[in-house]
This record gives C-alpha cells, structure tokens and sequence, in this order.
C-alpha cells in the first residue's frame, strides 16, 4: 500500500499498469500518450456515462417520491410516465410474454424447413464473419499508409460502439413500427442498466484487440462458462451436472494450451498483455450482467426486438454524449472524412452488428437455442481460421490442439444439454436423470 497522498499513489499505479506484460513488451505506439491509455479512457468514458446517469437517477428519484404517477398532469405525464414508471405489465410465467414461442415445422416440408436453416446459418456466419474480420481491421492496422507516411491507427473505440448503437437503434425502431408487437410494460429507465454494461462490454472488446490477438479474444469469449459456473456456485448456490463441470475443465485446459504455446516470430500483436487480460476480464463480467439484467426485463411482456430498441436509445444517448462531451465525436468525424476506407469499415461493421441481431431472433425462433449455439460455435472456429489467414496469426500445434479441445468441449456442452431435455420430457417429475453437485 502507499504511505502517502492517494492523489499522488493513484497516477504511480496508473503509470505502472501499462507496463505489466506476460514476459512480453508493449509497443511503444500503443502507449502514445496519457490519453490513448485504456484506464484512463476508460474513466474519462465512465465520467461522461455519470453525467447522464447521475442527473436521471435524481429525477427518477424526485417523481417516485413526489407520487407523479397519482398526482402529475400535463403534456409531458405520458412521457415521465413511460419512463419512470411504465405500465408495470408485468408475466407470471416466462413464456407468457417476452419471447414469442418457437415455430413448430409440423406444417412445413423438409426442404423449406432445411432451406431456412441454411438461411440462417449463412446470414449468422456472414454477419459475424464479417464483423470480426472488420473488427480487427479497424482496431490493429492503419488508415492512409503511403512509402512515405506510416498512416494513422482509429483509437476512439467508443466511437465505433456508437456507429453500432445508432444503427441498431434504426433498425429496431424500423422493425417495431412496422410490425404488431405487444404492448410495452417496462418503465424505460430499466433499459439503462443493460445498456450501460453493453457499452462497456462492446468497448472492452474493441480495446482489447490493441493488446492481445483475435484468436485469442474468441477463445476467451468461449471459455466464459467457466466465470459464469463460478459465479452461480458461489453467489446463487447453483448445481451442476457432472458433464459441465468436465466440459468446463476441458475447455479451460484448450485455452491454457492456447495461451502458453508460444509460436515463432510472434508479432506485438498476438502478445497476451496483462492489459489484454484485465479488458477480456471486463468483457465477460460487464457481458453477464447484461444478459442477467435483460432476463430480469423479459419478465414484463416485451418482444426481443422491443428489447433491442429499448437498449439501443440508452446506449446512443449514453455514447454521444460521452463523446460531446470529450469533443471525441468530431475527432472521429475528421478521421472519417480523412480516411474513406474506414469510413466503409465502420459503416459495414455496424451493418454487420444489426443484421447478426436480427439473425440471431429469426434463428432462435426457428429453430431454438440448441441449433443458434451450434451455429455460432461454427462461426467462432471460422473466425479464428479467417483471422489468422488474413492477418498471419501463426498458431503451435499445440495451439491448435488447445482449440480443437476447446471447440470439442463445446460441442459437447451442446449435445449433452439436448440430451438432458429429452430425457426430462421422457421422466416423471421429480426425477432427475443425473446427480448434480
């Protein structure tokens, strides 16, 4: 601990972080100045978030205590109503709102049935395909390089989440106007807790890529079971089967292989840093919590794309004025005008993010959630085979066979859970088919 004033033990520690490496030096060009250094962006973006937050919060606050929803008139009543309070609309059982149930292919032939599920898998692997390659496009390589001029790297994450969030937001919109939805309960103010942490979540990716490779940051993104595992024992007492807690050793020992497998004329690129870590730790929690709180919000009559439309005001109000605020929106604009390249790269990208959502509901209405995991599992493979023919990311045998166990133990995950639903349709209840611990 230090002995003396925290405002000078504060800027020490910071100064330290950036240094911190397994075994491996950071680029001197990822560590520019103060400004381009991930805790201190971090905080700058969390400020900015709170100068929102902290005013809504007060007035969510003062309208709750002074009884509005009893006492309020006016032409703004049905505004601050929506907001704060909702319709408190609210089902007893899941499935009597949010999600529409799955559609049955009773009524289908085999080849219409087969032709949507090669729609869906092609319209998943495009999306995502695409947007993770574009991903490390925009965040690893320059813009404008000449035999003279190196060329500039984009380094406002948040502006790309931003480019995500507003066009995810029209989509949704579009989407909710256009087609009969059910009624809206939630007070609006609900949808700011999930749309916060999947800023923050989309930003811990995007920045995650200036230290650690791609491949890596899939692997990682796969193994968050095991987070997830950890975290329902210890806090929500959870049990699990037997195979979970062997798939989760398994997949824990691909990534160790991965990770420790050292290949040669390893590039700063593919260097596993211990910022790179801290920013996927931040990933897979802020993730979590997203997904708990929108399960949470599924409780009041809502449709998945309700939902999205519902994060996505939060997290374009949030972002833009983070970014006003710090005067990163114009910055990002000059960059945009100067470099046509990336402004292609940035409006696919968000394309890419929306159309993959829409992709991901047609799916799991479809064909349910067992079919969209395969799939995406699929694509994270692929991703990391894209990722290291186009970059040059250069993967050990053992490396290789860490993913292979990993992707293994997945599919496994996969199988073992369809498994256990049949055979709890087949049992009667109360029986359990395997003990849990």
């Amino acid at each position: 601990m230090c002995s003396f004033s925290p405002r000078f033990c504060l800027p020490l520690v910071l100064a330290s972080l950036p240094t911190m490496a397994t075994g491996e030096e950071i680029a001197p060009a990822l560590q520019d100045s103060w400004g381009d250094f991930w805790l201190f962006r971090f905080f700058v973006n969390a400020a900015g978030y709170a100068s929102i937050v902290v005013p809504g919060f007060l007035l969510i606050q003062y309208f709750k205590r002074r009884n509005y929803l009893e006492t309020g008139r006016g032409i703004c009543f049905p505004v601050i109503k929506s907001c704060v309070f909702g319709s408190e609309v609210k089902s007893v059982h899941q499935d009597d709102g949010s999600l529409p149930p799955r559609a049955e292919p009773t009524e289908s032939s085999t080849a219409r049935q087969v032709f949507k599920l090669l729609f869906c898998a092609a319209g998943l692997q495009a999306s995502y395909l695409t947007w993770g390659v574009l991903q490390e496009r925009v965040m690893t390589r320059t813009y404008g390089a000449t035999e003279t001029d190196p060329g500039e790297k984009f380094k406002d994450s948040q502006f790309l989440v931003f480019m995500n969030r507003i066009l995810a937001f029209t989509v949704a919109g579009l989407y909710c106007a256009l087609t009969k939805q059910p009624r809206h309960g939630a007070p609006m103010y609900k949808y700011s807790f999930a749309s916060l942490s999947n800023i923050l979540s989309s930003w811990c990716q995007y920045e995650a890529l200036k230290y650690i490779s791609f491949p890596t940051q899939v692997l990682a993104k796969a193994s968050k079971v095991i987070p997830v595992m950890m975290m329902g024992k210890l806090v929500s007492r959870k049990s699990y089967e037997y195979w979970e807690y062997l798939t989760a050793a398994l997949i824990s020992v691909g990534v160790s292989m991965f990770l420790l497998s050292s290949g040669p004329n390893r590039t700063v690129s593919t260097v596993t840093t211990f910022s790179g870590i801290v920013l996927l730790a931040g990933y897979i929690i802020f993730d979590s919590f997203t997904s708990n709180w929108q399960d949470a919000l599924f409780t009041y009559k809502m449709s998945p794309v309700q939902m999205m439309f519902g994060v996505n005001v939060f997290s374009c109000l949030f972002t833009v004025g983070s970014l006003l605020e710090q005067g990163a929106l114009l910055e990002s604009l000059r960059f945009m005008a100067r470099h046509s390249e990336f402004t292609a790269h940035a409006v696919l990208l968000s394309v890419c993010s929306a159309c993959g959502q829409l992709f991901i509901f047609y799916t799991i209405n479809q064909f349910g959630a067992a079919v969209f995991t395969i799939i995406m599992t699929l694509r994270q493979a692929f991703a990391i085979l894209l990722s290291c023919l186009i970059y040059g990311h250069t993967v050990t045998v053992v490396g290789g066979l860490g993913v292979a166990v990993v992707f293994v133990a997945l599919f496994l995950r996969v199988y073992a859970r369809s498994r256990m639903k049949k055979c709890s349709k087949k049992l009667p209840p109360g029986d359990t088919p395997v003990q849990k611990v």
